[in-house]
């Protein structure tokens, strides 16, 4: 069989740039350091490494929303904690404006601080994050949760929403919590709540309000305690109302009703009433709730007596309940807060976790063996210029070299 020089020359030259595409793209992994070059030098493996690298894109945008989502919510703790001191320092002052040898200038300057505080807690409700958007304001972040009104107390401008951020696969986090919530609600546990009547016109003076049997049927329910001819009558506020308990008013002795206990010191007038209502029915709003303290503190004792000296005390003993209830509710938001930024960090664990995984996965899958490679590419030159130096010695036979 005999093999024409043109078949030669092109059959030599194409085993030669087979060769020499070899040699190049081995050449190409070791300058690139990957094994896969192009989807079809392993489909499996590229198709594997896709996979791969959208989980490692997905992980980091949950990342990114973590740590997003971890400053919203820092940034929250931080108002919260100034919330509480300013709540904490109300306590304090509204233990020390029931002090008797205090004069009514005493008591004034003790309600001028109270209405500094309350500025302060306003200022506090109405925090913005830096970016302009207002922390306690819910899904209406662009505006001022809180506005003072013309005839005194503060309006929620902003919505109960909370906005959620996809930290992970399956968890939407709530990164704030709306004003109302904060500011304007109590927890499910808070007690009852005491105040006396505006009207009132004796000297009766409340104590606290204690749980006896919260088994009784009319337990959860508000009631009103209503004085006439010395006797006393207790009412539940039901339309109609209906009488719970009723006797002769003793000074000091207990009065009990829907399972609860409650003293009453001094003499109530014919047509005296005290309201005792569950916390969330008594008002909840802990701006109101400081607003009617700076009044009854402004209002002067002197020439009122005993009277005027109860429904002080009485105010105080109210404020006070209410004050503790708002403190409470606030201090379980913060724990809330706390929860969810540990909750971060242990995603934020779990991801990094699941990255170095996808990370060792995807080298496994892409990266190239060097020992394997430099072996290959040795191989692959020595052959190539093996076939190179043949080609030279059998292109360069002739006959006419042997005559």
């Amino acid at each position: 069989m005999r093999i024409s020089t043109q078949t030669f020359y092109d059959q030599s030259q194409s085993a030669m740039g087979s060769q020499q595409l070899n040699l190049f793209r081995i050449q190409q992994k070791v300058a690139t350091g990957r094994n896969i070059l192009t989807p079809s030098d392993d489909p499996v493996g590229a198709a594997r490494a896709l996979g791969v690298s959208q989980s490692l894109s997905e992980g980091a945008q949950y990342a990114a929303s973590r740590s997003q989502a971890t400053g919203m919510l820092s940034r929250e703790d931080e108002a919260l904690q100034s919330v509480v001191s300013v709540l904490q320092n109300l306590k304090t002052l509204t233990v020390q404006a029931g002090n008797g040898t205090l004069s009514d200038a005493d008591r004034a300057s003790l309600a001028t601080t109270i209405q500094s505080n309350l500025d302060q807690l306003v200022g506090l409700a109405n925090s913005d994050d830096g970016n302009g958007q207002f922390i306690f304001a819910g899904f209406k972040s662009a505006t001022a949760p809180f506005a003072a009104q013309a005839g005194g107390g503060y309006q929620y401008l902003g919505d109960q929403g909370q906005r959620l951020m996809q930290v992970d696969v399956a968890r939407q986090m709530p990164t704030t919590d709306d004003g109302r919530s904060v500011f304007q609600q109590v927890q499910g546990g808070a007690g009852y709540v005491a105040s006396g009547s505006a009207a009132n016109a004796g000297t009766g003076v409340f104590g606290a309000v204690s749980v006896t049997d919260a088994t009784v049927a009319d337990y959860g329910k508000d009631f009103t305690i209503s004085f006439a001819g010395g006797n006393y009558s207790v009412q539940t506020k039901d339309t109609p109302p209906t009488v719970v308990a009723a006797g002769a008013y003793t000074e000091g002795t207990p009065i009990t009703f829907g399972g609860l206990s409650m003293n009453i010191s001094g003499k109530p007038a014919d047509g005296d009433s005290f309201d005792v209502s569950t916390a969330r029915n008594a008002g909840t709003d802990i701006f109101a709730t400081l607003g009617e303290l700076v009044t009854a503190l402004k209002k002067p004792l002197t020439g009122g007596g005993a009277q005027a000296q109860a429904q002080l005390l009485n105010a105080l003993s109210t404020a006070n309940v209410k004050i503790t209830n708002a403190h409470d509710n606030v201090l379980t938001i913060r724990a809330s807060v706390g929860s969810r930024m540990s909750e971060l960090e242990q995603l934020d664990s779990g991801g990094e976790a699941r990255k170095l995984l996808d990370k060792s996965y995807l080298s496994e899958i892409e990266d190239l063996d060097y020992y394997d490679a430099i072996s290959e590419f040795t191989q692959r030159q020595t052959a190539l210029q093996a076939a190179q130096q043949t080609f030279v010695q059998l292109s360069g036979l002739a006959l006419f070299k042997y005559l």
